[in-house]
């Protein structure tokens, strides 16, 4: 049997007796959506049957609608002949390829302004040998060993890979050379006359759970050469940490799930470094930033430990890796260091962040929030860091509601709703060339939808809708009845609607009540109030689209004076940047690990009750959102 996709390149792929849709399309490097990693449950894999007989075996989520125009789950549906089908956009993936190159901000002034300066762990050392003689047979690598120790390098350790070409790097070079060390190992050998003047490279990666981004920075003047991101393809394998924890212990795949996320590290690193005319051997330095369980991943640790009681990472410092040892696209004896972790769900892209706030540098008290699947916490300053982590969930990222996507093109990504209850929306993609229809909503415009909806009074403090005899009776800005019940409209077009149903506002109001529930918990439990917060750092790609007044309102952020919050953007790869060019942030990271103190939430005798508190709109202590009960008095 055949599969074929319409409007699609003219090819059949081969199907297997009992194989599912999902699994052939995976295998042609294909790929969709499917949060739940195929389980039929997300609802997420839509298909739609053009010919031939096919068995489905479920239809989580499809409308009777949907589902007699033809629609089905890719991870349900079951060939019983050749098939056609056509793929909804929204139900595709772009999997390894670069989403987007773009110049990051002023990296060198960071630096300088953390006083630092551009000295990387990987340097060169000038080193003269005694050629050998007949009458003297010492072997090349104790001659160069001899010829190091007056320079301070004394036990310098020799991979396999630079042993094998010393022999003849040495009598090419006339036995002058300039050695390249990193790490307390040698990385290579080049002409003496070459030290200081040869370029060489290293890359700051940053290992999300939705997307890796690489920056190519040359080492000696620490100038970012190019920048290259990518969805991290283990999204095949599901949206979340849990769901591949799962993929790797119970499935067998830690193997699959490491040359995943390997494959798009290298493909970034390849084409930024051919785009410049640099050769990958030629970069000598490699600094990893993720949170645990993708650091977990790239190391091929099992990661199984990270979500069963008492929830202990198999590693928190990871030694130092050749650059042929993790599979990397560099040179083979160059460093690679991954940036140590605190817990289970705290790992090197929190410390990153912190590092690259410069929160611990001074004495006022800051919050650090890093908002995504896991909502990471920090508080503390240049005396003491505590840190937690609280379980958001996929919702901000799309998972679980019902037309939610990533901040990609076609995604509404702000919410106004006006008198008569129209709906102005923005969407991602359009400007005054193009026009893009809107096919789902990502996390920014959830969260202006629903205070947008409270706001108004279209639903109450619960998140439930309140009937509106003003609403309209169909299009934007109705309410209607749907199979999960009452949905707002926001908006209407020739390939059907964007809705916020009752159940995805349940599921928001979870993960923010999760995410305030840890700040305020993290914040009695050094005993300080949000008064004593100083400044708040937001970290994250979706910080970047976040609406302050809005995230208050829902009672996400706390309601403190909104000079007090600065966005920073992606802070992982900034962390991994500084860490790169100069060891001595490298070193600063390692001292923000070891004295931070982790708060495990789940054992938290507050937290509960904090979080049950912060299920409601914004909370169930007015007191703390006094500027949001202003705004209710207000309308």
């Amino acid at each position: 049997m055949n599969l074929r996709i319409k409007g699609g390149p003219e090819q059949n792929i081969p199907l297997k007796e009992g194989q599912s849709v999902l699994d052939a399309l995976k295998a042609a490097e294909i790929y969709l959506t499917a949060s739940c990693g195929g389980k039929g449950t997300c609802g997420k894999c839509r298909i739609k049957l053009i010919e031939g007989r096919a068995r489905t075996d479920g239809a989580a989520k499809l409308t009777l609608e949907e589902r007699e125009s033809g629609l089905a789950l890719a991870c349900r549906t079951f060939a019983e002949e050749d098939i056609v089908i056509d793929i909804p956009e929204n139900s595709r993936i772009v999997v390894g390829d670069k989403i987007a190159v773009s110049r990051a901000k002023d990296l060198l002034g960071l630096v300088s302004s953390m006083g630092g300066s551009v000295s990387p762990a990987v340097s060169g050392a000038r080193v003269e040998l005694v050629p050998p003689t007949i009458g003297d047979h010492t072997s090349d690598l104790d001659r160069l060993r001899l010829a190091l120790e007056p320079l301070g390098l004394k036990g310098l350790n020799f991979s396999r890979d630079f042993l094998s070409g010393l022999g003849e790097a040495l009598r090419t070079v006339n036995w002058q050379a300039c050695l390249r060390h990193a790490g307390g190992s040698a990385v290579s050998l080049m002409p003496a006359g070459d030290c200081g003047k040869n370029k060489k490279f290293g890359a700051a990666v940053d290992i999300g759970t939705t997307t890796i981004v690489v920056y190519l920075v040359e080492l000696e003047t620490g100038k970012l050469i190019d920048a290259g991101s990518t969805y991290n393809s283990q999204i095949r394998y599901g949206d979340d940490v849990i769901t591949r924890i799962v993929h790797a212990t119970e499935g067998g795949g830690l193997d699959e799930l490491r040359e995943t996320a390997l494959q798009d590290i290298n493909g970034l690193m390849n084409a930024t470094a051919q785009r410049h005319g640099i050769k990958t051997s030629d970069i000598e330095l490699t600094v990893i930033s993720g949170n645990t369980t993708m650091s977990h991943l790239f190391w091929g640790l099992p990661p199984g430990s990270i979500r069963e009681e008492p929830y202990v990472p198999a590693v928190s410092y990871f030694p130092l890796l050749k650059g042929a040892e993790a599979g990397l696209s560099m040179n083979r004896s160059g460093a690679v260091y991954t940036m140590p972790c605190i817990a289970s769900y705290v790992g090197g892209d929190i410390v990153s962040g912190v590092l690259a706030s410069g929160m611990t540098r001074k004495e006022e008290i800051a919050l650090f929030m890093d908002i995504g699947t896991n909502g990471e916490v920090a508080v503390g300053n240049n005396e003491w860091l505590m840190t937690a982590a609280c379980s958001a969930g996929p919702c901000f990222e799309g998972s679980g509601i019902r037309h939610g996507m990533r901040a990609t093109e076609g995604a509404i990504e702000s919410v106004k709703i006006t008198p008569g209850m129209g709906v102005e929306i923005g969407v991602i993609g359009n400007n005054q060339a193009k026009r893009v229809s809107a096919r789902g909503i990502c996390g920014s415009g959830m969260i202006d939808a629903i205070s947008e909806l409270f706001l108004k009074g279209i639903i109450d403090r619960k998140g439930k809708f309140v009937p509106r005899a003003d609403a309209p009776a169909a299009g934007a800005g109705s309410i209607r009845q749907g199979d999960w019940g009452p949905e707002f409209v926001l908006f209407e077009g020739p390939s059907g609607a964007v809705t916020l149903t009752g159940v995805d506002i349940e599921n928001i109001l979870r993960a923010k009540a999760a995410i305030y529930a840890g700040v305020s918990t993290l914040i009695k439990e050094v005993g300080l109030d949000l008064g004593a917060i100083e400044k708040v750092y937001i970290a994250g790609g979706f910080g970047n689209y976040l609406n302050v007044e809005k995230a208050v309102i829902l009672g996400m952020l706390p309601d403190i004076p909104r000079e007090k919050f600065v966005f920073l953007g992606n802070t992982s790869i900034t962390g991994a940047y500084l860490g790169l060019v100069s060891e001595g942030f490298l070193r600063e990271a390692e001292e923000i690990a070891s004295k931070m103190t982790y708060l495990e939430l789940s054992v938290s005798p507050g937290f509960m009750e904090e979080y049950m508190s912060a299920l409601f709109l914004p909370h169930t202590d007015s007191s703390q959102f006094p500027t949001v009960e202003r705004l209710l008095e207000g309308r």
